[in-house]
């Protein structure tokens, strides 16, 4: 058999597996949720409620690691240096943040109002369907952007590690993907999601051995780079990046997570606070390891890698694969960044989902029309079951015609997705869950106002002493927040007895 004959049949199986493990996971638990007399939107979107730790911190891993973690990151630190590493560093202390912050409140209140998106904890705390309604079309748009970074990642890997037209890749796992979310749910998504976890590790592991064992070790290939990448240990990556620069992705990549409602909702999925705590120091670990091993791998390249074989930064990983590894060797290492792919979009195509149909549909149309008192029908279940996963597909079958013609830069597409859902959520889901004195007004204001200023800063490459876009946006976002606040109509008594006794 040929390399890329077996190097595809490798992943074929991998995907295949993927898709039925979750499709099984995912009818296993459907028929303990029936039992429990928990409904589908239960199952659907928040899947029980019945991660444990492992699973919990490998589902968070996996949704916040994408395909600018393998790829594109990967390919910045090439030509970057270790001060890309430094960079990506930032991200280590990610699921403790997220969990330790967010996790228990979150999950008891959730809990108490039923909620099983981040758009249904807001529409609880502030009770306003502008609130809702902007928050929705902030997460799709946004969604949307992030997911179309992740199948050009997917479908640039496949193409370059197989030689087969690029739309052939996406094709093949963007259908393998949407399959198992549209029909498999939550539960398909956090299963298939531990399963990648661990294939990531795998992956970190065979890409950093390959790097050494060509170079000689890692004396050979300090000295190679200290020649053909003189700069490549400054931080500043020879005065290019600014020191402000690199300090300010502490709030994008930091802080700024808990902004981001794909990773916030895992802290109302799991089972009990013991799962909580085991996830918050497995996740910690696992997120170091991915972070360091596939970026230092980036900053080792140029010693192994002529700058004549890559076409443009995203093409560094998939060429070192194709020049040096064998093809099962390489199927298993492109398997990673291809789970990293697949997480991220499952998470956000059943994220999307929600916000169209439990968001915006049950909460207000179905209301609307009378249906709100039929939601235990089951011809009423059926209806919004089949809603469900129409509306996964069809989103999912959008982004894939918008990266046929794809963009370049993974990165930098996806660290812009990232910016603009921390301004639209990060104060409205913080303030809200700490701070009695936070209203719809300052929810809808901060919101609207930041991610406006967020996109200005962005796009017209305004300056504010080097740092990044998201710093200056994030504080607008905090400023407007609690002037709104002073204005807008209190939060009534009911609303605080519920969040803070």
């Amino acid at each position: 058999m040929s390399y890329s004959a077996t190097l595809i049949t490798v992943l074929v199986i991998y995907l295949l597996a993927n898709l039925a493990i979750g499709l099984y996971a995912s009818k296993i638990q459907a028929r303990k949720d029936a039992a429990a007399g928990k409904g589908f939107v239960n199952n659907y979107f928040i899947g029980g409620r019945s991660m444990g730790g492992l699973v919990l911190a490998m589902t968070l891993i996996a949704t916040f690691t994408s395909a600018s973690s393998f790829i594109g990151g990967p390919g910045v630190a090439y030509s970057r240096g270790l001060s890309w590493v430094y960079l990506s560093m930032i991200q280590v202390p990610t699921a403790f943040i997220i969990l330790g912050i967010l996790g228990k409140k979150f999950a008891i209140i959730a809990r108490k109002t039923e909620a099983v998106t981040v758009t249904d904890y807001l529409r609880a705390r502030y009770k306003s369907p502008a609130v809702v309604i902007i928050s929705t079309v902030a997460l799709i748009l946004f969604f949307m952007a992030q997911m179309v970074s992740q199948f050009l990642g997917g479908a640039i890997l496949f193409e370059t590690v197989t030689g087969m037209p690029y739309i052939w890749g996406l094709v093949l796992f963007g259908v393998v993907v949407i399959l198992y979310t549209a029909i498999g749910g939550f539960q398909a998504v956090v299963i298939t999601d531990t399963i990648q976890g661990l294939i990531m590790v795998l992956g970190g592991f065979i890409i950093l051995y390959t790097i050494i064992s060509v170079g000689g070790g890692l004396e050979a290939i300090t000295t190679k780079l200290n020649t053909v990448n003189p700069v490549w240990s400054d931080i500043t990556s020879g005065g290019t990046l600014a020191k402000n620069y690199l300090m300010s992705f502490w709030v994008l990549v930091g802080i700024g997570v808990l902004g981001l409602p794909q990773t916030a909702v895992r802290g109302m999925g799991f089972k009990n606070t013991k799962s909580l705590h085991d996830a918050m120091i497995y996740g910690t670990i696992v997120v170091g390891f991915l972070m360091l091993v596939m970026h230092f791998a980036g900053v080792l390249i140029p010693a192994i890698l002529d700058p004549n074989e890559v076409k443009t930064a995203d093409y560094v990983i998939p060429a070192v694969v194709m020049k040096h590894m064998n093809p099962v060797m390489a199927g298993l290492f492109i398997a990673a960044p291809l789970s990293a792919v697949m997480s991220t979009v499952s998470a956000l195509l059943l994220l999307a989902s929600a916000a169209l149909i439990k968001d915006l549909y049950l909460n207000y149309i179905a209301k609307e029309k009378g249906e709100g008192a039929a939601k235990t029908d089951a011809a009423f279940t059926k209806k919004i079951s089949a809603m469900s996963t129409a509306t996964t597909f069809v989103v999912g079958f959008i982004v894939f015609l918008f990266t046929i013609y794809p963009p370049d830069l993974i990165v930098w597409i996806n660290l812009f997705a990232m910016g603009g859902l921390e301004c639209a959520f990060l104060c409205p889901i913080l303030f809200g869950l700490y701070w009695k004195g936070a209203n719809a007004t300052g929810a809808l204001l901060s919101s609207v106002i930041s991610v406006a200023a967020f996109l200005i800063i962005t796009t017209q490459k305004i300056s504010f002493f080097g740092m990044t876009p998201i710093v200056p946006s994030i504080l607008i976002s905090i400023v407007v927040f609690v002037i709104g606040c002073q204005f807008g109509k209190k939060s009534d008594k009911e609303t605080i007895d519920l969040f803070f006794n």
